[in-house]
């Protein structure tokens, strides 16, 4: 039936398919006759039809047969009108002769082109001649294109051309001048290369400005059918590239590429597979996919061999990055003539009236004619082999009669040789050898003596006749020398293989194919050889530089001869083969994250060619005529195919399939088939198989039953060779006979790995195959036992994959992995396993030589030993919890680096086994890179604590921390982690507190009119937590601590401690501290709102406020960060206003468990200090989230019975769903690429049009993540979907927005929120959100802080950031993720929130863990003693060692040292190691501040501040930079050491926190070269460290951004380097001012006048050799000042009428002082001022004119200040120095002991203002 349906179709068209219903239905009736009588009567007529046929085929020529064919279809035309869409359409590039062969669409029934002979020569051979092409005739608008006329660098990529040919030119203004896509269909040879490197030069003519490449910004990619042709293509665009600078590479299963060469290379020619799996890995190739403008697929024609379905796969996913990321990738498809050219046109997106080109045979350079050999026989036989042999001698000898030159292409090594003797065997029969013979030929003599030099037999025997062979096997020099000899004409006939025709450019007059049965080492069986080989070889037929034809010779078996003719003569439509590849394609683009659903998928498949067919042809693909009428865009049978591949994919556990709502989730199963190629009834047959524990012999014979191998057959004649290898080579037990696949494959691996020589050309072919496989299975199955926590499993497997790389067992010995002398390695092999490395690294060379019995390479043997590389692993281990370790692993290498033996990195695989070594508990790939190769590495993970019941407490003994090499046999470490001294943390006293079902007290309760009002303008209820806690908070002063989820009104909570503070202490001062800048201002908003009422007044002290004394004094409310109030209450006793404090509001309070949680301890102890000497409670409040270990906290703040509250999480007044998915991904760029998809789908999914925030980790991958959700939104036909408000508003709204790509995604609905966007910017973005007008806030963690923002959904994309002090990424504090969970829920809208928790999938059960139960806060405070140690000896707080160990016993670390020892190192419990402990932390902590000179101790006990410790204290630096000051700051200062002095302000070690984030190296490098000065200079200073900076350190950063700024530079590449330099500038002035006092203390005169014009620098943005005029508010003036004399500040003082408006308002605002100064007790006369040696006298000195505060372009206002220094320049010696900001003030002078006359000067310098010092001088007589 569907053969006659088709044959209806084609003859009447789609239109009348009812019509052709009831025929097929009826045709029983239709057809109902006589049956014939006689078989004999029907085989009669049968050869009576035959033999009539065969004779009209005679007597008709071909134009016979196409007249009498048109006359039919004209016939049928009249009867039955044809479908419309066959009426062919014609297009304006194709370029026919004929009207072609092709009679029908679906039938088997074609007619040759015309000039066709057929020969039936009996029972021997039937020859089908088909005669060369005519040539389409000349258009006229046809023109060569001339090469001259291209620009002289295009021309350089066309040497030795005068002009493209006719092809080319007719190409060219498409190819050239567009980028439109492209079809090209010509015949082989016919020039499309040179089309591809017309759409080449195209590419990078777009890149090109002026001479210069931008080689960074395009990538090209060449996708051949095979490898040599990529290796050909390699070779002729490389050269021809050359001299542009284009790098052009091969990417292919035997070239791989490093990503340094990927980035570096701009052209990537490579294989359909290879691209497949680098597009399948999708993000994974960040630096290159998104960069790829331009994709060719040559032979695009193979879409209907078995690879086809490869060629689709990347194409549709190229139409789809197109669509989705809205960039522009063209696509050029060069293909062989084929029939149905508009289908593969459409599907390579290309305009069919542009970019389509199609030129017929007639096109080819040298015509070819061709002659199809039918050999009759069952082929493979004695019969066929003799008949094929005779045939082809018959051929050649009459080719070479002519005088021509014959290739004949055998399919086998041995074939060559075997077929050249069988041509001479029937010449010598013949009697025929001397029309081979070449020895007449004069070039002859020349050659027969390079010829006899050859080690190859065969080549000079048959060299002596005129003959050659050619095939890879051979050595390099003997196929060059065949190749010489053939092109010179000395071998009349060339017997070679097909590589001669991919590999090397050797054409001849005629080329013989013998036989078309080739062995295919995937199917494991002989084929037919493939259309694209015949077409390869038929190409190599005629040179066009000598004949004006070719002749091709196909010699078949008889039964092949149509298939062959069919095909070359594009008689048949290609169709399609992707539906048998559908599953795992369907996989692939499913864990890409590309396809998330069924209607999605079926989407997908609308790019496929299998579409484009299956609408053309439903019949090919199993669908009626029904159903393509009724379903013309076939959704429903697409949805079909997706729903039966996707049921398949779920069965094999790839996929989750939710058939209800047709969502498609990958697992970590399909991830691990798709990256590694493997097929989904392969991972079926590992899941049957897989075991926890299995040994080499089941891994191998579960590899081997892989569906990859289920071809490979077992021939009789192999039989004998396999039992050998059986019995000689295999080393592991065998499951299945030889006879098997699976047993088969078994043994050629085995005897791969034991490196074994094989005979059968068959089995050479299937070892290749088995290997290559092999190692892609077996690295596949070592990640499946990975995701699957099985250790020995993956153990052994990892140990077989190195084993087929290396080719050795894993009992052999590890040193033969090196390069010795052949001798030496058998003798390394006896050494066995009793010989270890280690063993041998404990011996001399010597000894070495001796041991391998070779004492000359004993010195090359123990280099090799201690090449060999091993890790060395030391590991601590913490308990955060009673269930969860925290395991900290310093990881070094512990072997010398090679660059030749081990690259620039070794990769290894580290994880944590259980103790009986079954579990991995933890597993990380770990890689070595060679420039870390001397420094120890600190890893960092968590592992849940395995039990047992064996020992009493529940403990294993102990853990095994394993690192494995990925590439050497041999190299593994074991580390045994002993839980003999683990102590678990203590239960905590206080769990929980239940929330209690109280009746919510109304608001009445505060019984103060003023504080219901303020309340009352919110709620009348207090919510559930406050109800229950409103008692103690309003009514008591005890201590309190509330853990509570976000959400729970806890600044209610605040608020009431702060009312009962003020109602009993009405004069007392309340702090509120919160962690962030962001939060005390949005405190400080809030409560001066609401508070106002109060009439209490409110100050903000933050590092960016910093309010005057009085104003301090004067505030009743401080509202601060941690860093602030501790260095204010460092001096506690001489600052009134710490004393008046009541009560300290800690929020956050949790995070002392952070880098920063030790301030808080030493704020809360100070306060418990200050309280207890004063006698005198301070409250302390803290606020918190749910904690773990409330009851430790609630001791350390001293809570007894009352004042302890600790909620559940449940108790959120807006419940919160969690759903936390886990991605795969060993880099951290790719990953978060590929969780936008994910993103966008929990968007739509559990908030469409609710307002959503996503968290991400920096501000890069804020504007990243926008950009993908606006191109996910596009490709949903809805990029305005989170814009809730008219396009025109919006466009209005954000005309001034400042940060461009805020502008673009806020047009979308999608905002940015980071710290790099300016005030303005960010205040906008805040109040869309908050209104409704867009839906998506994309911020960094910053925002979960700093801004209470809720709602409805929280992404969380990804849970780490760039930690630039370790350059790796770390995990966010799990704190921070809670916190961002936390802005999920809107009180007043939603019922419930919902945060999406997108983490990397190896941390996924650790997120489980703790995001759904609280998290201990331990302390941290034993990290950074230092500096509150040196604070408090400063302030007099602490004496002696014993006061600082008594301080300890004040801090939250002694109460979590008592619960948790082990997580502080300790072994015990007992008050001895308690107190240990701490004198040791006490000891060290003092060790290294008397060494930085901040602290003395005279006796070892005692301990004195000293003014380096007083300044470290007062500027709340670091005791390290002091010490670096006092190492660095030297005397003699010279203004040429200006920059050196801004070099060791940026080397402070307070710019070790400064944000460097990823690759932001290249960014510093480029910006230096903008910058007057260098990072690392040559010269000698005192000034200058002998430091080789690395150009990623925060401290290089610094001293970058300084510089921009006293440059005024601010085109920063980056706009993140905008905030920096705040950050940056923010400490500058802090550390300047620390630095001056260190100079005045050492008394360095000119260094701290230096550094003082450093401080004025910084505040006006100019350098210390610009113009004081530089500071004017308008600069423009200069030149027309400087004209008029005026050249600095003090020269306008004259003449301020020349200065515009702008400067004179500037100048009016200065400080115009004048100074006077007095000696107190002395007399003067005649202007010197009389004193006693060596007496103490007193200068009074008066500045008048000072204003409040700087005119600068400091970015925040600072207050006026003035440094009075007193010097004597002569000695360079300060004697005073003292900052004033009041009119008068004193300084006290020492008088030299020497009596004399001193000329000292009083030196008057603004700290802010360039050109307004002064300098006064003083006279001495002493």
């Amino acid at each position: 039936d569907d053969q006659i349906q088709s044959r209806l179709l084609d003859l009447l068209g789609f239109d009348d398919l009812d019509f052709i219903g009831t025929l097929i239905h009826q045709r029983h009736v239709i057809t109902r006759e006589k049956p014939v009588g006689k078989q004999a009567e029907k085989k009669k007529n049968r050869q009576q039809r035959k033999q009539q046929a065969s004779e009209t085929l005679k007597m008709l020529d071909g134009q016979d047969l196409r007249q009498q064919r048109v006359e039919q279809l004209q016939a049928n035309q009249v009867r039955q009108p044809l479908r419309k869409a066959q009426e062919v359409e014609k297009y304006p590039n194709v370029y026919q002769a004929q009207t072609g062969s092709v009679l029908s669409m679906f039938g088997t029934q074609f007619v040759l082109p015309e000039g066709t002979i057929r020969t039936d020569i009996g029972n021997d051979f039937e020859e089908i001649s088909i005669p060369i092409n005519k040539s389409a005739p000349v258009r006229s608008n046809e023109k060569p294109v001339m090469i001259e006329s291209f620009p002289p660098w295009v021309q350089s990529c066309f040497p030795g051309y005068a002009s493209l040919n006719r092809m080319q030119s007719i190409v060219y203004p498409i190819a050239y001048e567009t980028n439109e896509n492209m079809l090209v269909c010509a015949p082989t040879g016919a020039g499309k290369t040179d089309v591809a490197m017309l759409t080449v030069i195209r590419t990078l003519s777009q890149y090109r400005t002026g001479n210069l490449l931008d080689l960074d910004q395009f990538k090209i990619v060449y996708v051949a059918p095979m490898k040599a042709l990529a290796a050909e293509v390699v070779g002729k665009f490389s050269k021809r590239l050359k001299g542009l600078g284009v790098q052009v590479r091969e990417l292919t299963g035997d070239m791989q590429m490093t990503k340094a060469e990927l980035n570096a290379t701009q052209m990537i020619v490579t294989t359909p597979e290879k691209w497949d799996v680098v597009t399948r890995k999708g993000a994974g190739d960040t630096e290159l996919v998104p960069k790829v403008k331009l994709l060719i697929v040559d032979e695009v024609h193979l879409l209907h061999e078995d690879r086809g379905a490869v060629i689709e796969s990347i194409i549709a996913r190229t139409l789809r990055l197109v669509e989705s990321s809205q960039s522009m990738i063209r696509i050029v498809g060069l293909s062989a003539t084929l029939p149905n050219y508009v289908d593969v046109a459409q599907f390579l997106g290309v305009n069919l009236y542009k970019g389509l080109f199609y030129f017929d045979a007639g096109f080819r350079p040298v015509p070819l004619e061709q002659h199809f050999v039918g050999v009759k026989g069952k082929a493979g036989t004695l019969v066929y082999r003799h008949k094929l042999n005779a045939i082809c001698y018959t051929k050649v000898q009459e080719l070479v009669r002519e005088g021509h030159q014959v290739m004949v292409f055998v399919h086998s090594r041995k074939d060559t040789v075997h077929t050249a003797q069988s041509l001479l065997e029937e010449a010598q029969k013949n009697d025929e050898l001397g029309i081979f013979n070449t020895q007449e030929d004069p070039l002859y003599s020349q050659y027969v003596n390079q010829v006899q030099k050859s080690r190859n037999k065969e080549l000079k025997e048959l060299f002596v006749n005129g003959m050659g062979i050619h095939h890879a096997g051979m050595l390099r020099q003997d196929r060059t020398l065949t190749e010489q000899l053939f092109e010179k004409g000395l071998l009349r006939v060339l017997c070679c293989t097909a590589t001669l025709a991919w590999g090397v450019n050797l054409p001849a007059y005629a080329v013989v194919i013998k036989g078309t049965t080739i062995y295919n080492a995937d199917k494991g069986s002989f084929v037919d050889l493939s259309i694209l080989d015949v077409l390869q070889i038929f190409g190599r037929a005629g040179r066009p530089q000598y004949e004006d034809r070719g002749c091709g010779y196909i010699l078949t078996s008889h039964d092949k001869l149509n298939h062959y003719i069919s095909s070359m003569t594009q008689q048949f439509p290609i169709e399609s083969k992707f539906a048998e590849h559908l599953v795992d394609n369907l996989n692939a683009e499913i864990s890409l994250g590309t396809v998330t659903n069924v209607q999605e998928a079926a989407k997908w498949l609308s790019y496929t060619y299998l579409f484009v067919r299956m609408r053309k042809n439903p019949f090919e693909y199993g669908m009626d005529w029904n159903t393509a009428r009724q379903d013309p865009t076939l959704a429903q049978k697409r949805i079909q195919l997706i729903s039966s591949a996707a049921q398949q994919l779920h069965k094999a556990q790839m996929i989750v399939y939710d058939e209800r709502t047709g969502y498609l989730i990958p697992k970590d199963l399909g991830r691990i088939a798709s990256n590694f190629y493997i097929l989904h009834e392969s991972i079926e047959t590992f899941n049957k198989i897989m075991r926890p524990n299995m040994t080499e012999a089941d891994v191998l014979w579960m590899v081997s039953m892989s569906s990859e191998f289920s071809h490979l057959v077992s021939r009789p004649e192999e039989g004998h060779e396999l039992q050998r290898l059986y019995e000689r080579d295999t080393v592991c037990a065998v499951k299945g006979t030889m006879d098997t696949n699976y047993g088969k494959a078994n043994i050629l691996l085995q005897a791969y790995i034991t490196r074994s020589n094989l005979e059968n050309f068959a089995l050479v072919s299937d070892s290749y195959y088995v290997s290559q496989n092999a190692s892609r299975i077996l690295r596949a199955l070592f990640e499946i036992s990975m995701s699957r926590n099985w250790g020995p499993t993956a153990q052994v497997i990892l140990s077989l994959c190195k084993s087929v790389d290396k080719r050795m067992w894993s009992f052999q010995h590890p040193l033969i992995q090196f390069e010795f002398p052949q001798d030496l390695v058998p003798k390394i092999e006896k050494l066995g396993e009793s010989m270890s490395i280690d063993l041998m690294r404990d011996m001399t060379a010597k000894e070495l030589g001796q041991l391998v019995r070779h004492e000359r390479m004993g010195k090359t043997v123990l280099q090799a030993v201690n090449q060999f590389p091993v890790l060395h692993l030391e590991a601590t281990i913490a308990p955060i919890t009673r269930t969860v370790l925290r395991i900290v692993l310093e990881v070094s290498a512990d072997f010398d680096w090679s660059d030749r033996v081990h690259g620039q990195q070794e990769p290894f695989w580290i994880w944590v086994e259980d103790s009986e070594g079954v579990e991995i508990l933890y597993s990380e790939y770990f890689m070595l890179q060679k420039k870390k190769v001397r420094e120890t590495q600190v890893l960092g993970f968590t592992i849940p604590i395995p039990r047992t019941d064996s020992t009493q407490d529940g403990l294993v003994p102990q853990v095994f921390i394993r690192a494995v090499s990925d590439r050497w046999m041999g190299s593994e470490t074991v580390l045994p982690v002993s839980f003999k001294h683990l102590i678990l943390p203590g239960h905590d006293r206080a769990q929980h507190t239940d929330l209690l079902d109280l009746r919510p007290l109304p608001i009445s309760a505060l019984k103060d009119p003023i504080l219901e009002e303020i309340c009352g303008k919110r709620f009348q209820f207090f919510n559930p937590v406050q109800t229950q806690i409103f008692h103690t908070l309003y009514h008591t002063n005890h201590n309190v601590l509330i853990g509570a989820p976000t959400g729970s009104g806890k600044t209610v909570a605040a608020e009431l401690a702060m009312w009962h503070a003020f109602r009993e202490q009405p004069k007392s001062k309340v702090v509120y501290i919160a962690p962030l800048k962001a939060l005390v201002r949005e405190r400080v908003a809030d409560w001066k709102k609401r508070l106002y009422l109060m009439g209490r007044n409110l100050v903000e002290l933050t590092g960016d406020v910093t309010p005057d004394l009085k104003t301090i004094q004067n505030a009743d409310i401080i509202i601060t960060t941690p860093e602030k109030f501790d260095g204010v209450s460092r001096d506690w006793q001489r600052r009134s206003y710490i004393q008046e404090i009541s009560l300290v509001i800690i929020d956050e309070i949790h995070l002392l468990g952070n880098d920063r949680g030790p301030i808080l301890e030493i704020i809360v102890s100070r306060m418990n200090y200050i309280s207890n000497q004063r006698s005198k409670k301070i409250r302390i409040l803290g606020l918190s989230t749910a904690l773990a270990n409330a009851g430790d906290l609630g001791d350390w703040l001293g809570i007894k019975h009352v004042g302890l509250f600790n909620f559940r999480h449940s108790v959120r007044p807006v419940p919160l769903e969690i759903y936390i998915e886990g991605h795969p991904g060993k880099h951290y760029c790719p990953r978060m690429i590929a969780m936008n998809k994910p993103t966008y789908q929990a968007i739509l999914t559990h908030s469409p049009d609710q307002p959503v925030i996503v968290f991400v980790s920096s501000r890069r991958q804020t504007r990243l993540t926008a950009q993908d959700l606006i191109s996910l939104c596009a490709g949903d036909d809805h990029p305005k979907r989170f814009l809730h408000m008219h396009e025109q508003e919006m466009q209005f709204v954000t005309q001034d927005v400042q940060d461009q790509s805020l502008k673009s995604s806020l047009g979308f609905g999608i905002g940015l929120h980071h710290a790099g966007l300016v005030e303005q910017d960010r205040k906008l973005v805040e109040e869309l959100f908050l209104n409704g007008k867009i839906q998506i806030l994309v911020a960094t963690s910053t925002l979960a802080w700093g801004v209470n923002f809720p709602a409805h959904l929280v992404v969380v994309k990804g849970t780490e950031y760039y930690d630039a002090k370790s350059k790796t990424y770390v995990d966010f504090p799990i704190t921070d993720v809670l916190q961002m969970m936390g802005r999920a829920g809107r009180v007043q809208f939603d019922n419930s929130g919902v945060a999406v928790i997108l983490v990397h999938d190896v941390k996924k059960n650790f997120y489980k863990k703790f995001l759904h139960e609280p998290f201990p806060v331990e302390s941290s405070l034993h990290l950074q003693l230092h500096e509150h140690m040196n604070a408090e000896v400063a302030s007099g707080s602490i004496k002696t060692k014993q006061d600082a160990v008594d301080y300890l016993a004040w801090t939250y670390l002694y109460r979590r040292i008592q619960m948790n020892p082990t997580y502080y190192g300790l072994e015990d419990q007992s008050d001895t190691s308690i107190a240990q402990y701490l004198s040791k932390l006490v000891e060290k902590t003092f060790e290294d501040l008397i060494d930085s000179g901040c602290v003395v101790s005279e006796d070892g006990f005692n301990l004195l501040s000293t003014p380096y410790g007083e300044i470290a204290s007062h500027y709340y630096l670091k005791h390290g930079t002091l010490k670096m000051f006092r190492k660095r700051l030297a005397k003699e200062y010279r203004p040429e050491d200006f920059q050196r002095l801004l070099r060791i302000i940026c080397d402070a070690n307070e710019y070790q926190e400064l944000a460097v984030r990823h690759n932001e190296q290249f960014v510093n490098l480029d910006l230096e070269a903008e910058l007057p000065y260098p990072i690392n200079e040559n010269e000698e200073s005192p000034f200058l460290d002998k430091i080789d900076y690395d150009y990623g350190s925060p401290h290089v950063k610094a001293y970058l951004l300084l510089q921009a700024h006293l440059s005024r530079f601010n085109n920063f590449s980056t706009t993140d380097y905008h905030t920096d330099l705040i950050t940056v500038m923010d400490q500058a002035i802090r550390i300047v001012q620390a630095a001056i006092e260190t100079t005045v203390h050492l008394g360095y005169l000119r260094t701290t006048l230096g550094l003082m014009d450093l401080s004025q620098c910084l505040k006006q943005g100019l350098w210390n050799t610009d113009s004081d005029l530089m500071t004017l508010a308008d600069p423009e003036q200069i030149p027309e000042l400087e004209k008029k004399g005026i050249k600095s500040v003090q020269d306008l003082k004259k003449k301020q009428k020349l200065l515009n408006p702008a400067n004179l308002k500037w100048f009016h605002q200065l400080p115009q002082i004048s100074v006077d100064y007095t000696v107190n007790g002395a007399k003067e006369k005649d202007g010197r001022w009389f004193v006693e040696p060596n007496q103490q006298f007193e200068i009074q000195v008066t500045i008048k004119g000072m204003k409040q505060n700087i005119v600068s372009r400091f970015h925040k206002q600072q207050p006026e200040g003035w440094f009075i220094v007193v010097g004597y320049s002569f000695e360079n010696q300060l004697l005073n120095m003292k900052r004033v900001s009041g009119d008068r003030t004193r300084l006290v002078i020492q008088s030299p002991e020497s009596m004399g006359q001193y000329d000292l000067e009083i030196i008057i310098k603004s700290d802010g203002y360039r050109g307004l010092d002064l300098s006064l001088p003083l006279k001495l007589s002493v």
